[in-house]
């Protein structure tokens, strides 16, 4: 590299797009380039949130559709919030992410809470067909910095 190298920290406006394999090892590459990502640009939204509601869309992409081929994370930080949406090959709509829940899930079952927790969970949650299916998505905003000492 010739002349002066300027490092210019990213903006708080950044998008990533990763496939990840259909199986459950999609889940925590998932939650780390979350992770990574509201890190690398130092980005307010609540990044534990951010984490656990992106795990539940990828498992619920990995175990909700057929097929063994790649799905997408598609993670969007912008001044306001991000936004994280998961691509899969099945065009059904999720189950009751935008529908209220009638019954409450089964205290004695291992799974059926993961939509529950998205809605409570992020500021608002929905799904889109895609020309290959469907993306699953939610928003958080951003959280405001907390009153320091003096």
């Amino acid at each position: 590299m010739n002349g002066l190298a300027l490092y210019e920290p990213p903006s708080a406006s950044a998008s990533w797009r990763i496939a990840l394999p259909h199986t459950a090892a999609a889940v925590p590459v998932a939650r780390a380039l979350v992770r990574t990502a509201l890190a690398e640009v130092e980005h307010r939204a609540d990044s534990d949130t951010a984490e656990l509601l992106t795990a539940e869309l990828v498992a619920n992409a990995v175990e909700h559709t057929a097929g063994d081929g790649p799905i997408e994370l598609v993670v969007e930080l912008l001044p306001h919030g991000c936004q994280v949406e998961v691509h899969d090959p099945d065009p059904a709509p999720p189950g009751h992410l935008t529908r209220p829940v009638v019954e409450a899930p089964d205290p004695w079952q291992e799974g059926g809470r993961g939509l529950l927790l998205i809605r409570a969970l992020s500021s608002s949650c929905g799904h889109r067909p895609t020309s290959s299916g469907k993306a699953v998505w939610f928003r958080l905003p951003v959280v405001p910095a907390r009153r320091r000492p003096a």
